[in-house]
C-alpha cells in the first residue's frame, strides 16, 4: 500500500521492506482513558503510542496482518479509529497480563473499556476493522480469508476519521512491532457481523 499520504501521531521510527513496515512503539507508549483509579484518583488519559494514519471520509474497511514483538505485557500491534482524543476504537494483537497472546478490543467515549477476546498461539494474525455509518466491528483471521467477529460496537464520531496503524509498549521498555499487507477500502459492507 502506498503510504505516502499517511501522517504521523507521535511519530517513531518507521522501516519499510516490501509490503512490511516495521514501526518502533517507545517505552511506556499507549492510547489509553484508564478506567481504573490508582491511588484513589483516576489517572490522565495515555495518547503517546506512534499511530500513522490517513483520513478517511464515510464507511470504509481496513484490513492488515501483524506481527507484535511480544516482550512486555500489552505490548501489542493495532488498528486504530480516532475522532477525538475521547473518541476512538482500537483492536489489538496484544500479549495479555495472563501470559497469553490475545485479540483485545478497546472502545473509548470519554472512558476507555478493556475488552479481552480469544488467545492466539500463532505469531502473526490479520485485523480488520469496518464502519458503516457510526457502526464498527472488529474481525481477527488466521490466514486472511476467513474472518471471526470479536466485536461490534456504535460510536458517536464525524464522517471523516483518522485510520491507521498503532504500535505500543505499555508497561514495557518498547519493542518493534510488524504490519503486513496493510489495506483500506473505502467500501459498504454488507454484513456487519460476518464483516464482508
Amino acid at each position: 500500500m502506498d503510504i505516502s499520504n499517511f501522517k504521523w501521531l507521535n511519530e517513531s521510527k518507521l522501516t519499510i521492506d516490501g509490503n512490511e513496515l516495521t514501526i518502533y512503539a517507545p517505552p511506556n507508549s499507549d492510547f489509553f482513558n484508564n478506567p481504573v483509579p490508582e491511588s484513589g484518583d483516576f489517572t490522565k488519559p495515555l495518547a503517546n503510542a506512534p499511530f500513522l494514519y490517513t483520513e478517511i471520509e464515510g464507511d470504509f474497511v481496513i484490513r492488515v496482518n501483524v506481527t507484535p514483538e511480544f516482550i512486555s505485557d500489552y505490548d501489542a500491534s493495532c488498528i486504530m479509529v480516532i475522532n477525538d482524543e475521547k473518541t476512538w476504537l482500537k483492536a489489538a494483537f496484544e500479549k495479555s497480563d495472563f501470559n497469553t497472546t490475545a485479540i483485545v478490543s478497546v472502545v473509548t467515549n470519554e472512558i476507555s473499556d478493556d475488552a479481552n477476546g480469544c488467545n492466539i498461539t500463532e505469531k502473526s494474525v490479520w485485523l480488520q476493522v469496518a464502519r458503516v455509518g457510526n457502526n464498527f466491528t472488529v474481525h481477527y483471521s488466521p490466514d486472511g480469508v476467513k474472518f471471526d467477529m470479536v466485536r461490534l460496537c456504535f460510536l458517536p464520531v464525524e464522517n471523516t476519521l483518522k485510520v491507521g496503524i498503532v504500535s505500543q509498549s505499555p508497561t514495557g521498555n518498547g519493542a518493534n512491532h510488524k504490519f503486513n499487507n496493510l489495506t483500506i477500502e473505502k467500501r459498504t459492507i454488507k454484513n456487519l457481523r460476518a464483516g464482508s
